[in-house]
């Protein structure tokens, strides 16, 4: 057989099992603990001509209401109620005594392995004892140096295995056969484990072995997910996680998903899975208003899956803060804690910089944020207002390859504006509307675009950009007009100017002035806006897209 005189443990070489359930043809070998051979030892489990060690496990019984039911446990639901119970009780357990005998006790959470076992796991910690046997192969018992009740176990699995390959896959087994005990022909491990694990923890050492898993159940690969963090076993990990992608999502499996253990070695072994996860959870709640009661539901790790997204379609980001506002009254009713998760894991999620300033008042005295938190993201949304374009690039930019984009647009519904208001000689503002090529050419042939609510005199005014017809009904058009929100017998007179930049001096130059006295939803504007056709206004050559952009503004001023 090939490969078996290649040395496991030469730095140089490295191993890694490959995703094909076979196992399969052999490539160079990979280092250490932590990875596997491609070479396929199945003829070798528990075959005592080829082990140089006993593996004996003992079963001992669940926990009160957590045993395993392998026929009633074949679906995600089903493993994740399991799973949160056996997690909550064990964790409530005071009896996890580490088995003690006249050989050294190994476990996962050593002192002495803080360096190269640096996780946590969140479930049960690997038990593990190294005895040695006698001269005729048998081992005895000895109660007096045992603090655990041996009339607690089910029953004993007695394994042959060999080191090696044990311990080139595991930094578990590999310290575990390393730690300075006496070399001997025969010795006799004991791992100690719940009956529920039972079944997982065969399927790991066979997969330590051969490369490959036999079951496709879901809820088995989760188990034998866990049992490989457990013993750390990357490269089963990473087996699981790619079988895993392949079955059908769903929102309970993509939500199971993103609550495993986050281990560091976890991190990186299933980290194809989680962001798989996160992608799914963002594409089914992307119209978070359509959804918004089933967001609401969602728990924590839900709801950053789905507002971290670039994509999400939502009105504004006005919109976005009163969401998470209103998912962290209800999760978190205690003012306290709902400040800690605002400021820990909430407030990155909100992109202040293209909230409106009305609203960022609201945030300064928002009671639910530390005053330091509100203040700092407001000023800094302030900031990136007033930056110029080429800067505001600039940060964007920066932030293409971070988790959380403080400073990227989303596709909001309502196009954010920039507003400078004045209050003297008389009450005015100047508003500034920018819209890419692609948006501009996605309104044809009868499309509107709208602009985030801005306010004069107490007065709401929005900006809608149309594809229509021209007066004549000839051919179709840019068009520009300026909407009022409120309804009803309101009445308010306003002077306004539409005006764009346009090649070659790309300054703002002034398209048309009128007045016009508005009473509620009510809009005024002009169907033509540059006096030209739809084809002219996006062609290539087009005298009103600098940089792809097209920079209109409005200015409003209250008539006296």
């Amino acid at each position: 057989m090939k490969g078996l005189n290649v040395d496991l443990f030469d730095p140089r070489s490295t191993m890694d099992a490959d995703f094909s359930p076979g196992g399969g043809a052999e490539r160079p070998i990979e280092p250490r603990h932590g990875s596997g051979s491609d070479s396929d030892f199945a003829f070798a489990f528990n075959d005592s001509n080829f082990s140089d060690r006993v593996l004996r496990v003992e079963i001992l019984p669940d926990l009160p209401d957590s045993k395993s039911d392998p026929d009633g446990c074949t679906t995600i639901a089903d493993w994740a109620r399991n799973r949160k119970r056996r997690r909550e009780e064990i964790r409530k357990e005071n009896a996890a005594e580490i088995m003690q005998r006249e050989e050294q006790v190994l476990s996962c959470n050593m002192p002495d392995t803080d360096d190269i076992l640096a996780y946590e796991n969140q479930d049960e910690e690997a038990i593990a004892m190294v005895e040695e046997s006698t001269g005729d192969g048998s081992t005895e018992n000895n109660d007096s140096s045992t603090n655990m009740d041996c009339s607690t176990v089910l029953h004993v699995r007695t394994i042959h295995i060999s080191s090696p390959i044990l311990a080139a896959k595991s930094p578990f087994f590999y310290k575990l056969f390393s730690n300075g005990m006496r070399e001997s022909e025969q010795r006799q491990v004991t791992l100690r484990i719940h009956a529920s694990e039972e079944a997982a923890l065969m399927d790991l050492l066979n997969f330590m072995y051969s490369n490959s898993l036999s079951t496709t159940m879901p809820s088995a690969l989760l188990d034998v997910l866990m049992a490989a963090d457990k013993y750390e076993v990357a490269s089963c990990m990473r087996y699981c996680s790619r079988l895993l992608r392949t079955l059908p999502m769903t929102c309970e499996s993509a939500l199971l998903y993103l609550d495993l253990p986050s281990s560091v070695l976890m991190g990186d072994a299933v980290q194809p899975l989680t962001d798989a996860a996160k992608q799914f959870l963002a594409a089914r709640y992307k119209d978070i208003t359509k959804f918004q009661d089933d967001v609401l539901n969602l728990p924590l790790a839900g709801v950053e899956a789905v507002l971290s997204s670039d994509d999400l379609q939502v009105a504004s980001e006005d919109a976005v803060y009163d969401f998470v506002l209103k998912w962290a009254r209800i999760h978190y009713p205690k003012l306290e804690e709902r400040r800690d998760i605002l400021g820990a894991r909430l407030a990155r999620l909100i992109r202040f910089p293209y909230m409106t300033c009305r609203k960022l008042k609201k945030v300064l005295t928002c009671n639910d944020f530390d005053r330091e938190l509100a203040s700092n993201v407001v000023l800094d949304a302030l900031f990136f207002k007033a930056e110029a374009p080429y800067r505001q690039r600039s940060l964007v930019a920066e932030e293409s390859n971070t988790s959380y984009r403080r400073f990227v647009e989303r596709a909001y519904k309502y196009r954010p504006v920039k507003v400078v208001e004045f209050e003297l000689p008389r009450q005015q503002c100047i508003v500034y509307l920018d819209l890419k090529r692609e948006e501009c050419a996605n309104l044809f042939p009868a499309g509107r675009i709208y602009s985030q609510a801005f306010h004069l005199g107490g007065q709401g005014f929005f900006l809608s950009a149309h594809c229509n017809m021209d007066q004549q009904s000839s051919f179709h058009c840019f068009g520009l007009f300026l909407g009022m929100q409120e309804k009803g017998s309101v009445s308010f007179a306003v002077d306004y100017e539409f005006a764009s930049r346009s090649k070659p001096t790309e300054e703002y130059t002034s398209k048309y002035k009128g007045n016009y006295t508005f009473t509620g939803g009510k809009a005024v504007g002009y169907r033509n806006l540059f006096g030209v056709p739809w084809t002219a206004f996006v062609a290539d050559d087009s005298l009103y897209f600098i940089n792809g952009t097209l920079h209109l503004r409005a200015e409003l001023t209250i008539k006296q």
